[in-house]
């Protein structure tokens, strides 16, 4: 038998938030999937330890400039998926389009979201009630991401981690800027988590102009000695490091998720996306900004992410 999965959303994220329902399929039917994903989820880094994905087609959508859009890229990509044969299609995605294009494709059997019903479906609700409608299967909203024993002890030597220390990932990037807390507050966190612990930083983010500036101040600051930046790796090399840190500390980005998935206890900053981004994995504690109830779009907080809550969050984990 012959799966494909459907998982259009972009960025390493939501590819995490939806393993789970992905990895119930190819259990289900006992066989691995295939995926349609786009590029920037970074599948290919992500699964490459994962039995349950056989292989990844990606998706090239872009504004109107990828190789999938529009009608012309609707029929390139139905043509190739015909080439596949596949049986069955699972699509987490109320699109007509994707509907279309499967049937057209050839697959017989077309499981989809209710069609043209978008608007405020809840991520991992919606995800939940299509997998036990489809295959009967109740689905807890946990990622796990296995990576070899072999990587994480060549990771170990390869960046020279002490696991005597206290080895902590600090996410300190993210997707836009009302995402990215100031250097400033990493900074204090820093200085009250070192007056208990003795610790290493590893600092993950990514090469924008903003995050760079966050990640320079904080190896300006008196903690230099103690910081590896991750920046120039990918993240297939970086997977293996936060998997020998104890504990994270993240911004709502991709580095927040991969963290949970591979069992670290992960502090999130949750500053402007909804609550559930920073609280659907059990291994996730958000903390949200000084004077708000709760957080979503719009909240605009992060200037008021306080590090004594940090700390005291922080503490309470390792305690």
């Amino acid at each position: 038998m012959k799966i494909l999965v459907v998982q259009n959303r972009m960025g390493i994220g939501d590819l995490v938030i939806f393993m789970p329902f992905i990895e119930a399929i190819a259990k289900k039917y006992e066989v691995p999937v295939s995926c349609l994903v786009k590029e920037n989820s970074k599948a290919n880094e992500i699964f490459k330890d994962n039995k349950y994905i056989k292989e990844l087609i990606f998706l090239e959508r872009g504004e109107g400039r990828g190789n999938h859009d529009g009608i012309i890229g609707s029929i390139k990509l139905i043509s190739k998926l015909k080439k596949y044969k596949f049986d069955k299609v699972f699509i987490f995605n109320s699109s007509f389009r994707f509907y279309t294009i499967s049937i057209l494709a050839g697959i017989s059997e077309v499981f989809h979201y209710p069609l043209l019903k978008k608007k405020q479906q809840h991520i991992i609700h919606a995800a939940q009630r299509f997998i036990k409608e489809t295959i009967n299967t109740e689905v807890e909203s946990n990622p796990i991401i296995n990576i070899s024993e072999e990587s994480i002890l060549l990771s170990k030597r390869k960046f020279k981690i002490n696991s005597e220390k206290t080895n902590i990932l600090l996410g300190i990037g993210g997707s836009g800027p009302t995402k990215r807390v100031p250097a400033k507050i990493f900074i204090k966190s820093m200085e009250l988590i070192c007056k208990n612990y003795e610790c290493n930083f590893y600092l993950a983010t990514g090469n924008d102009k903003e995050e760079q500036k966050i990640l320079n101040d904080i190896l300006s600051s008196s903690f230099n000695d103690l910081c590896i930046p991750l920046d120039k790796h990918k993240i297939s090399d970086i997977l293996p490091v936060i998997k020998n840190c104890k504990i994270s500390i993240c911004n709502d980005s991709s580095f927040s998720h991969l963290s949970a998935a591979l069992g670290l206890p992960t502090i999130v900053l949750m500053t402007d996306t909804p609550l559930i981004y920073g609280s659907y994995s059990p291994r996730m504690y958000p903390i949200i900004p000084d004077g708000e109830k709760s957080v979503s779009h719009n909240t605009l907080g992060k200037d008021k992410i306080n590090p004594l809550k940090i700390f005291l969050q922080f503490k309470e984990i390792i305690n």
